[in-house]
């Protein structure tokens, strides 16, 4: 699943019951605040307690995106999960240092490393399976 505005696409990488990651890319600012709200509220609303935000390829976020960011974290703890961030850049990592959010958005190198913080059985599997392709060799995918 991937939708998108002229600045901000979101991608659904991979989920499961309980958590999905996605993959934010371009700029997450006020022009993108009631796109991003609404397609990742929706990603909670059909039971995702934790996400997982690769915000590798996120080049720009001001304080109106970082006030996005706490709303879905606040989101979700209401609902016992955890918002992660994986591969914030500079730009954000100094965004997040300067405002004192390092302790409310934790950010990973990895996806994997994030996915870690997790309890196993609230994971999805990862890497995922590359597109077209499930599970490999008659092993079950995990749930």
């Amino acid at each position: 699943m991937s939708t998108q505005t002229n600045r901000l696409t979101i991608t659904e990488v991979t989920s499961c019951d309980d958590c999905a990651v996605l993959r934010l890319s371009g700029e997450l600012d006020q022009s993108c605040e009631t796109y991003f709200l609404s397609t990742v509220g929706s990603s909670v609303a059909v039971g995702h307690r934790h996400l997982v935000l690769d915000v590798t390829a996120l080049a720009f976020c001001d304080s109106r995106g970082l006030n996005c960011l706490l709303a879905i974290r606040w989101l979700l703890a209401r609902r016992s999960g955890k918002l992660l961030l994986a591969g914030a850049g500079r730009r954000l990592t100094e965004l997040l240092a300067q405002t004192g959010s390092t302790r409310l958005l934790p950010s990973y190198q990895a996806v994997g490393q994030a996915l870690i913080e997790l309890p196993p059985q609230e994971r999805p599997v990862w890497p995922p399976a590359p597109p077209g392709r499930g599970a490999q060799d008659g092993e079950p995918e995990q749930p």
